[in-house]
């Protein structure tokens, strides 16, 4: 592979492309050759993209570049190649597989939802479909029916990629795009983002729409950005955020400083079965921030471990009531067994014990919203302990007890509502992820802290 052609955001991420690319540095279809050419040369192996749109992407480069060269300019985000995760209706390409193989209900309809629209007219050139746990419903990134990425951060070993955005944890990654779009219900962002070695962002649920894509459960379900950095993601995020909301939004820099942040530990929960090496690496994480006069304090967060008790009733039971009782029986044979396992449970939820966990979950979030008063984020690591071998997650019954344990710090940010991020921290051997969490709708200040972070970070290293 010596003749592969580099990653061309690898060096100047997404704001470099769009200097060179206004100044006629480098052209939309430029790139975008270098990413088909990539994706045809390394992802037969890594098997991140479900479907490449290759002739679509190269003709809407080529608009981008004529766009630009007649002065239209659209934003930041013009011109750059992107991948999405299988659960969006996308226009002229195959209907959304959600990694399954079962002939789905027609819950998405037909026209792209409006953050796909949002993409458009950003300008963003869209490289094809990136593959998904079936239904989303799988941290792993294990997934039988559609097969299982190849996570990027080990080529001798196939290792699990994450999920349920596991297509797009890796083709990030690998350089099979300038940056990836995931949602996250559990951790399906920020799992394969800590597998892969990337930064990965959960939006607060509600804040980025999601209409037009397949819903594991409404009431957590939340769109992602895959990236580089967290540079990159805030730039995306500002930009993304723009055009969905017009002039009602403008990115005003909080002018985070990390000798001015009071960053949370929780002392319960969070560091329960953590690898030592992930202990290690996050103790001494907060050692260099603290040092850089970040203040620490610990904290109890006595409602995170409710998330063991409500994800296990509240996804199966929203997975039926789209698929149907009947629907999933029939063609329960063609499913991943793990997952269908998982599905299945929830024929046995009685309604008044589901509502009795929204309601407890609704009492929690108003309480975690008071405790982050006079901290700017809680910190954690992003999983408990690293990518395990595909291997070990074949086994049914192993299978779904890894798929449990894996969300552990990561579940909790969607029962209690917040945004939070995974960021890679510079370490040798099999990538580990720092998360940071923040207060409902502070998603642009959690990236601007998540920057400050990366740069410190780098320095160090």
């Amino acid at each position: 592979m010596d003749d592969l052609p580099l990653d061309p955001f690898n060096k100047g991420g997404l704001e470099g492309f769009a200097r060179d690319f206004r100044a006629g540095k480098v052209s939309s279809e430029a790139v975008t050759k270098i990413y088909l050419e990539r994706i045809r040369t390394i992802d037969a192996k890594l098997g991140s993209y479900e479907t490449v749109a290759a002739d679509r992407a190269l003709a809407t480069a080529r608009a981008m570049d004529l766009l630009i060269q007649s002065g239209t300019d659209l934003g930041p985000l013009m011109g750059v190649p992107v991948a999405i995760k299988d659960v969006f209706v996308i226009s002229q390409m195959p209907g959304p597989k959600v990694g399954s193989n079962i002939d789905l209900p027609d819950v998405m309809g037909s026209e792209e939802g409006t953050f796909i629209k949002a993409l458009r007219k950003a300008g963003c050139v869209f490289l094809g479909q990136t593959k998904a746990v079936e239904f989303c419903l799988g941290i792993t990134g294990h997934s039988s029916p559609r097969g299982t990425p190849w996570n990027a951060s080990d080529m001798e070993n196939h290792r699990a990629p994450g999920g349920s955005s596991s297509g797009s944890g890796v083709a990030i990654a690998a350089g099979l795009c300038a940056f990836a779009i995931g949602t996250d219900s559990g951790g399906s962002v920020r799992v394969p983002a800590a597998f892969n070695g990337v930064f990965g962002l959960k939006t607060t649920a509600g804040l980025w729409p999601v209409d037009g894509a397949f819903p594991l459960d409404p009431r957590v379900d939340s769109i992602g950005l895959l990236t580089r950095s967290a540079k990159d993601a805030l730039l995306a995020f500002n930009t993304i955020s723009s055009i969905l909301f017009g002039c009602g939004y403008q990115p005003r820099r909080s002018g985070v400083r990390l000798n001015r942040l009071c960053l949370g530990v929780p002392e319960n929960h969070f560091g329960d079965n953590v690898n030592p090496q992930i202990r290690n690496a996050f103790q001494k994480t907060n050692q260099h921030l603290q040092e850089r006069g970040c203040l620490f304090e610990n904290l109890a967060v006595p409602e995170a471990p409710e998330r063991a008790g409500y994800f296990p009733v509240s996804m199966p039971s929203a997975l039926l009531s789209i698929l149907g009782k009947d629907n999933f029986l029939s063609q329960k044979h063609l499913m991943d067994p793990v997952i269908a396992k998982r599905i299945e449970s929830g024929l046995e939820v009685k309604a008044y014990e589901f509502l009795a966990l929204e309601d407890k979950r609704t009492e929690s979030r108003k309480a975690v919203a008071d405790r982050f008063i006079g901290f700017d984020a809680w910190v954690s690591p992003t999983t408990a302990d690293f990518a395990p071998l595909v291997s070990d997650l074949e086994d049914p019954e192993k299978g779904m007890t890894l798929a449990l344990g894996m969300t552990q710090n990561t579940q909790p940010a969607n029962y209690l509502g917040l945004c939070a991020v995974s960021l890679p921290l510079p370490v040798d051997g099999l990538p580990i992820g720092y998360q940071l969490m923040a207060a409902p709708d502070a998603d642009e200040k959690l990236l601007e802290i998540a920057v400050e972070v990366e740069a410190s970070l780098a320095q160090q290293a």
